[in-house]
């Protein structure tokens, strides 16, 4: 197995290595979307929080558990490249701190876990679960990662699956209109995310060999790529207007905001600025809608609106 570049192991603490492993930073980032497609169900077929305490707890236990399970497989097939990339090098799976058979048993018994408590919710979310760990390790990890300038949209169905299994956690139908434009916002929103990730970490990836469209195409096309999808996320923000003409509204300035910035940004800045100030309206902008989508949804809930 590789190491990291001191050649030594780190010794960190059992729940470290553990949180590293299933990447927890990962796991709570996603149950802010999760909670958001949950909530906005809850809102749209009026269904009281105390009628479904069970499923709530079934979502965000299972929605963990796969999640986890996603980043454990995920360490455990990119252990080689991760050597290479020097923000990864100091991942448990490189250093040796935890034996690849461990890694893999813990992410066959997560995964099971996870599935099983989404299915306990509703069979669709259960299913949603294992759809999103599927594509996440195989489409995305095993084959497109390493193959193809269109790993990030094919690793964007997966991205995007928390919102989808939070509303179906609820209510088994995602037809809705406002989740599946809250779905595809999620989609839409991975690429200027991830496109910003790797024009910073531009050598890296060269150095990986990970065909990242910045290090194939180069900044130009990102910048051109990345303002398609961002007005094709304003766009979609329409979609919530099915429920609320002030969450499409924020929706709408948000995407608005995103796309002025990397206009304005892209002439006046460097590559790097550019993509890092991109990377943190990112941020913003996923913070600011899913949190707006939760509050909107809990006062509708609780007062009855």
């Amino acid at each position: 197995m590789a190491e990291a570049s001191n050649g030594q192991k780190q010794n960190m603490p059992l729940l470290k290595i553990l949180s590293q492993t299933v990447k927890t930073g990962i796991i709570r980032s996603n149950l802010i979307p999760m909670f958001a497609g949950l909530t906005l169900s809850l809102y749209t077929y009026h269904i009281g929080i105390l009628e479904k305490l069970p499923e709530i707890l079934f979502a965000f236990l299972g929605s963990i558990f796969v999640i986890g399970a996603a980043g454990a497989f995920n360490n455990l097939y990119d252990r080689d490249i991760d050597a290479i990339m020097k923000r990864t090098q100091g991942r448990p799976t490189v250093t040796g701190e935890i034996r690849p058979a461990t890694v893999l048993w813990l992410g066959i018994v997560m995964a099971a876990a996870g599935i099983i408590l989404l299915s306990l919710a509703t069979p669709l979310a259960g299913l949603l679960g294992f759809l999103g760990l599927f594509f996440y390790v195989v489409p995305y990890t095993m084959w497109s990662k390493r193959r193809t300038v269109f790993n990030t949209e094919i690793g964007s169905i997966s991205g995007a699956m928390p919102p989808l299994i939070g509303w179906a956690s609820m209510y088994p139908d995602i037809t809705h209109p406002a989740i599946l434009g809250l779905f595809i916002i999620a989609v839409i929103w991975q690429m200027p995310h991830f496109y910003s990730i790797a024009i910073r970490r531009h050598e890296e990836y060269q150095a990986a060999g990970i065909p990242m469209l910045p290090v194939v195409k180069g900044v130009r096309r990102t910048y051109i790529q990345t303002n398609i999808y961002l007005i094709i996320m304003f766009g979609i923000s329409f979609l919530l207007s099915s429920l609320s003409v002030g969450l499409m509204l924020v929706s709408l300035i948000m995407s608005l905001g995103w796309l002025i910035l990397s206009i304005f940004g892209y002439n006046r800045m460097d590559p790097e600025k550019w993509a890092k100030s991109m990377f943190i309206y990112s941020l913003i902008h996923m913070t600011i809608v899913f949190s707006t989508v939760i509050i909107y949804s809990l006062m509708g809930i609780i007062f009855k609106l």
